[in-house]
């Protein structure tokens, strides 16, 4: 049983459209609807990923930065290299 759907409608570059139609028309991918769903959920797995990894990152150095290392890092940045 397939997972119900829902319709939306998008506004994408016409280049960008053009690809995927090709994409299409080559067989590999079954209709834009099925190429742009796949291109949804692969973000949605790259993000949580990313997200997975930054609490990772964040948990083997000691958290979150803090208010004072987020300003340092703003002048860095900047180009303010004085301490």
């Amino acid at each position: 049983m397939t997972s119900p759907k829902a319709k939306i409608a998008v506004t994408i570059d016409v280049d960008v459209l053009a690809r995927v139609k090709s994409t299409v028309e080559a067989g590999e991918a079954r209709s834009v609807s099925a190429y742009v769903e796949h291109a949804v959920v692969s973000q949605l797995a790259a993000e949580a990923s990313f997200d997975a990894m930054l609490a990772e990152i964040l948990e083997a150095t000691g958290g979150p930065p803090t208010e004072e290392e987020r300003a340092t890092a703003r002048r860095l940045l900047a180009g303010d290299t004085a301490a």
